[in-house]
């Protein structure tokens, strides 16, 4: 009695699906993250609230630059200055997107299936992270662009431009940290309103009370006062004492960032540690 073997071909279509093995070899992590950066990216394209963050963030960077430009008038402005005013607040819409990058996955119950789908919850996490970043990226380069408009619109000298490009450098690079940090504190918290909440209310009014109380060269080491030195405007409300021991531009960036990486770290382990659901 003869037999004969089926033989299996594989579906060309798999081949474009993210492979599942028993053992993972360093090449396929590598397309696992990569699998996972795209699910994530479209995720993130596809949500109506990061639409919305962006179209403030070019609304509003119009209008209140354009406004600034407009009605202060005791003060002598300039493009170079006013351009980056509304940075700050777009540093704070970057923490939003990126504590609704995991946050709205746990409201709608989807984090199960992407860790199902990926059991290596580092992957998850790697993948967050590269996408908060982009986003950041995303939403600070569009705010700068409309702090910008508003200014150029409202008739402003250029001003001194000599060091506008490391400038936009470092405040591209503040509301990419405050995207990370977002991410960190959505993971660890989990609930987006009380992320969201917690994180506009430490920002526009606990910081801005510490920064009272504290002394001066306590108070530099606040994570979104050390962000903010980031960028080429001087605080009106900075005393000769805080000037003088005001941290460098790459001594605040080491500051907020190693705040950005201890919620990512953290919420990282309880990734690990927690439930799905």
């Amino acid at each position: 009695m003869t037999t004969e073997s089926a033989t299996y071909e594989r579906p060309v279509s798999s081949w474009l699906t993210e492979p599942s093995l028993a053992t993972r070899s360093l090449a396929h992590d590598a397309r696992a993250v990569l699998f996972a950066l795209r699910s994530e990216w479209i995720k993130a394209s596809t949500v109506r609230a990061n639409v919305a963050i962006l179209l403030f963030a070019l609304i509003g960077g119009l209008l209140v630059s354009w406004a600034v430009a407009t009605f202060v008038t005791d003060e002598v402005l300039v493009v170079a200055q006013v351009g980056f005013y509304w940075t700050s607040v777009t540093s704070m819409l970057a923490a939003i997107g990126g504590v609704l990058l995991f946050g709205s996955e746990v409201q709608h119950g989807t984090l199960a299936a992407a860790v199902v789908a990926r059991p290596a919850r580092w992957i998850v996490a790697v993948a967050k992270t590269f996408t908060a970043a982009a986003l950041g990226l995303l939403v600070g380069a569009v705010g700068l662009a409309a702090g910008f408009g508003g200014a150029v619109v409202a008739g402003l000298d250029a001003g001194d431009t000599s060091a506008l490009g490391a400038t936009v450098s470092w405040a591209l690079l503040f509301t990419t940290l405050s995207a990370v940090l977002g991410l960190g504190i959505g993971m660890v918290v989990r609930n987006s309103t009380a992320a969201i909440g917690g994180v506009l209310v430490w920002g526009f009014v606990v910081e801005n009370l510490l920064n009272l109380f504290l002394p001066v060269g306590v108070a530099r080491f606040l994570p979104f006062f050390a962000g903010n030195k980031l960028l080429a405007y001087a605080n009106d409300f900075d005393t000769p004492e805080a000037i003088a021991v005001a941290l460098s531009r790459s001594e605040s960036a080491l500051v907020f960032g190693g705040y950005a990486g201890v919620a990512l770290l953290l919420g990282t382990v309880l990734l690990y540690r927690r439930d799905t659901d």
